[in-house]
Formats: structure tokens, C-alpha cells, sequence
């Protein structure tokens, strides 16, 4: 598959002929697109197979085949109790806790291992990829649960439960069903598989969870950049900020890409071209003036994050390896998840300060000591009973509250390493731990967003009241808010408005579209 950084979902994706993508996890994840098999690959993939049948048939040692698994793999397994081991690994790390990873991250999870097996380095039968294929395009797809994975090797326990759904054990989800695994099984028509020597260590050893949350962690990052831009204008016009502070000529000085696409998209909001001084304030606070430094560490860490995921995606992250050319045994550290993990932290620290930043405008916007004339706390209301209403004001405490927490979990999780498993597995990358934070951190500045995109449109309907002028691209963001929520004139609850903007910036390809494209 080739990444394309496309936000066209195609309706099917073909793996194995070509790279898979951060982008086609996402179609695959949250956008439905099926999954084929390139032509040639059944032939490819059981040559590996067939070397490792060889290897074992010549009496070869093979980790976690012929021997037991981690520091146990000093002991010898007798050959006649060969075919019990794919079975005992996947019920041992049947240990996961914690809630369930929803439908779209289960998916994404499943496509991100197909990606890695489909190399023909882990000695995996061709049905066994067929029928992770044929589940995921049914999206029959295990119940795993988030916590339990130390990142070395790889995501063993929740990677367990893709394991179990092949051979029938565990819970899975089906049509927004839960049910027991070999009910789905029959419910499909397919039989358990019955898993060869290494099948199950192939599927678990690797990093796939960690990588499959970090794509989608990294989308939601890119859109978040872009619909950033889109607030900061909106919120410097309805403040009547002053545009010349995004000006070229500034990012030309100190010439970051990232700072300079950002200011251009701000610029470009504000129809700004070089003119008489600004008339007003001559400086406006950091949270607006320095909003394309801020962002633009972002947007310029997001295409070697992109580079590294995918490397992942497709690297075989499994151990032993088989060479496919050679048939050669390899014992290895492939599993260890460290640049997944290094792109989750990173991205935690940019994203959070994405949602720092959104707060304090959002402060700006709410104090009449800050918003340039705008009623204290954006209050709609007007006549003799205005002082009784209280507008935004619980909004920016809110957005203040989701942001602290963003701001929070940022803590590394990388330098949280713990020896375990009898001290082999004694530095361990934690990725998963690092790709959930990034996920959640995600999820809290898309609804610091949500609140921000409310308050810019209250502020725009604001300024028009008073007499004033915002662009026309202020206005068209305001006219795509005020589809999902009314202006606030009198003090109402806005839990549901806040939920009906945050289905918009996230599901709302129309929306999306007038925002700016970074590339």
C-alpha cells in the first residue's frame, strides 16, 4: 500500500504489493475500506512457511518453536508437544486489563499486523492472512483490552486476543455485538484455525498495537493543526487583532516550514497584505501573535513521524525472523517498539500545546480587560438583565480543565522502562503506554477545539452586533458552527453544542474541506 496523505477513504486497499500507509490504516480503521491481498503474495508467503517446516524437519532450534518463550528459552520442548505451543502462548497472555479499544482501534490494530506478516519474514501460512483479511473486511474483530503491554516483546498480551478470535477463543464484536469468538466464527461460516508451529508467536511479537494507535493519534493530529489555524484567524479577527504579525517577512527571518505554513494560512484568513501601521494595540499576547511558533513545531515534526510509523508499519517487527530468500533462522530485537514509542511522546508534548494554546485564546476571548471591546465572558445577553448571565465563562474553566489534563499526561513514557519476565525483558519500550496517552491527548484537544470553535463563532456574531467587520472566511466558519449551535443569548447548558462540533471537526469532511491544507 503507498501512503499518499490523501483524505479520500478508498474503498478497498490492496496489501502487499506496495508499502502500506498511515493513511490507509486510517481509511481502513475509521472509514470502512476493505482489504485484498496482492496478487503473488499467497506464493510469497509460503515460502517462509515451507523454510521454517524445512528447519524444524533438520531438527533446527528455533526460539519459542522447539524452545519455551522468553528466559525460558533455555528449556528444550520434547517435539511431540511441538503443536501445543501456539495455543499455550496465547492463553498465557490472556492477562489484558483495562477497558476494551473500540471497533476503530481494534481495526486498525488487525490491519497494522497484516502489514508487518505480509513482508514474509515470520513463517506465517497464507490462510492465516486470508482469514485476518476476511475478518477485518467483515469487521469481526477481537475484544482486546488497552493495558498489559510493556512494548517488548512487542504487544504480546493484546496482541493475544487477535490469537484467540483465529482459533476461536475469547470474546469478539461484530455489528456492534459482543459475543464469544467461535459464535462469530459460525456466524461467518469459517472454522478455527488450527495454528502451525510460530503462528501465534508471529501475530503477538511485534509492535503493531503501539503503531496502529499512533496513526490514528497522528491523523487526528493533522487535523487538529489545520482547524488550529482556522481559530487563531478567526479568534485575532474578532478580537480586531493586528494581522501584520503574520506577516512573510517574520517567518522568512527564522525560516521554519512549518511556522511559515501555518502564518501563510492565518494570513491568507485575514486577507493580510502590507499596509499603513496597524491603528490598534501594536503588539496582540503570545497565544495569537505567537501561535505559528507554537503550531509550527507540530507541523514540523509530523512528516518524520509519518516516516517512522510507517517504517514500522512495514518492518517485520517479529522474532525469530525467516529470511524468505535465504530460509535462515534470525533471533533478533526487531519487537522492540522504541521509535513508535519516541513518535507517541512526541507528539503528546506537540499536540498538548496545541491545546495550551487554544485555552489562552480562549481566555482572551472571554475577558473584557483582553477582547477588544467584546462583552466580558462573550455573554449574548443584552437589556437590563445581562449581568444575571454569565455566557462563556464556564467554557473557558472547562477548556482550562481538558487542557491541564492534556498538559499532564505529556510525562514520557519511554523513560518508564521496567525490567520484567525474570530480567530478559530487562529494557522495554512502553510504546503502547506512550500511543494510548497520545490518543487520549488527541481526544481531549479536539474538545478544547470544539469549545474554541464556539467561542470564535459567538465572538464573530459578537462583533458584527457592535457594529464591527470580520472576513468573510470568519464569517463562513461561523455560518458552518451556527448549523450545529445557536448563538448564546441567554445562559444554557452547551454540553450538547460542544458534542455537536466535535462530531463536526472530526466526521465533517465539508468542514474540513475550507480548512487549510499543510504540506
Amino acid at each position: 500500500m503507498t501512503s499518499n496523505h490523501s483524505s479520500e477513504a478508498p474503498a478497498v486497499v490492496c496489501v502487499g504489493a506496495a508499502p502500506i500507509g498511515v493513511d490507509q490504516i486510517v481509511a481502513i480503521a475509521s472509514h470502512g475500506a476493505r482489504v485484498e491481498l496482492a496478487p503473488g503474495l499467497r506464493e510469497r508467503l509460503s515460502v517462509g512457511a515451507t523454510a521454517l517446516a524445512d528447519r524444524l524437519a533438520a531438527g533446527e532450534r528455533v526460539y519459542g518453536v522447539t524452545t519455551g518463550f522468553g528466559e525460558s528459552c533455555v528449556s528444550e520442548v520434547p517435539a511431540a508437544h511441538v503443536p501445543e505451543m501456539p495455543l499455550n502462548l496465547l492463553r498465557f497472555h490472556g492477562c489484558g486489563t483495562g477497558q476494551m479499544f473500540d471497533e476503530r482501534q481494534a481495526a486498525a490494530i488487525v490491519a497494522a499486523r497484516i502489514a508487518s506478516l505480509v513482508g514474509g519474514w515470520s513463517a506465517v501460512r497464507p490462510e492465516l492472512v486470508e482469514r485476518l483479511c476476511v475478518l477485518l473486511n467483515h469487521r469481526a474483530l477481537p475484544r482486546i483490552p488497552a493495558e498489559g503491554s510493556v512494548g517488548a516483546s512487542g504487544d504480546l498480551t493484546p496482541l493475544s486476543y487477535i490469537a484467540a478470535l483465529l482459533v476461536g477463543e475469547r470474546e469478539s464484536s461484530h455489528a456492534g455485538e459482543v459475543l464469544p469468538a467461535s459464535e462469530l466464527l459460525t456466524r461467518l461460516g469459517l472454522e478455527p484455525l488450527r495454528l502451525a508451529p510460530k503462528e501465534s508467536l508471529a501475530i503477538m511479537n511485534g509492535t503493531s498495537v503501539m503503531t496502529a494507535l499512533t496513526c490514528l493519534a497522528l491523523a487526528g493530529a493533522e487535523r487538529l493543526a489545520r482547524v488550529s489555524a482556522v481559530i487563531t484567524a478567526t479568534a485575532s479577527d474578532a478580537m480586531a487583532g493586528n494581522p501584520a504579525h503574520f506577516d512573510a517577512r517574520i517567518y522568512a527571518a527564522k525560516p521554519h516550514p512549518g511556522s511559515i505554513s501555518y502564518a501563510r494560512a492565518v494570513r491568507d484568513h485575514l486577507e493580510y497584505t502590507p499596509g499603513p501601521a496597524f491603528e490598534g494595540r501594536i503588539q496582540d499576547r503570545y497565544s495569537i501573535r505567537c501561535a505559528p511558533q507554537v503550531v509550527g513545531v507540530l507541523l514540523d515534526s509530523l512528516p518524520w513521524m509519518r516516516q517512522w510509523l510507517e517504517v514500522e508499519l512495514n518492518g517485520a517487527n517479529d522474532n525469530p525472523l525467516i529470511d524468505p530468500d535465504s530460509g535462515a533462522t534470525l533471533h533478533g530485537g526487531n519487537f522492540y517498539g522504541g521509535h513508535a514509542c519516541f513518535v507517541a511522546d512526541a507528539l503528546k508534548n506537540a499536540v498538548a500545546n496545541l491545546a495550551d494554546l487554544h485555552d489562552r485564546q480562549l481566555a482572551l476571548l472571554c475577558s473584557g480587560h483582553t477582547n477588544n471591546g467584546l462583552p466580558e465572558n462573550l455573554n449574548g445577553r443584552q437589556g437590563p438583565d445581562s449581568a444575571a448571565h454569565h455566557g462563556f465563562k464556564a467554557m473557558q474553566i472547562a477548556a482550562s480543565a481538558l487542557a491541564a489534563e492534556a498538559l499532564k499526561t505529556t510525562m514520557p513514557a519511554s523513560v518508564f522502562s521496567r525490567s520484567t519476565e525474570c530480567h530478559n525483558q530487562d529494557k522495554v519500550s512502553m510504546g503502547t503506554i506512550a500511543a494510548r496517552e497520545a490518543l487520549r491527548i488527541v481526544e481531549l484537544t479536539e474538545q478544547v477545539c470544539a469549545i474554541l470553535l464556539l467561542a470564535v463563532a459567538q465572538a464573530v456574531d459578537l462583533r458584527e452586533r457592535a457594529g464591527g467587520e470580520c472576513r468573510p472566511r470568519s464569517l463562513a466558519l461561523r455560518d458552518a458552527v451556527r448549523e450545529h449551535a445557536a448563538f448564546v443569548d441567554v445562559d444554557r447548558r452547551q454540553d450538547l453544542d460542544i458534542a455537536a462540533v466535535l462530531h463536526m471537526l472530526r466526521h465533517d469532511r465539508a468542514a474540513e474541506s475550507s480548512w487549510p491544507a499543510f504540506t
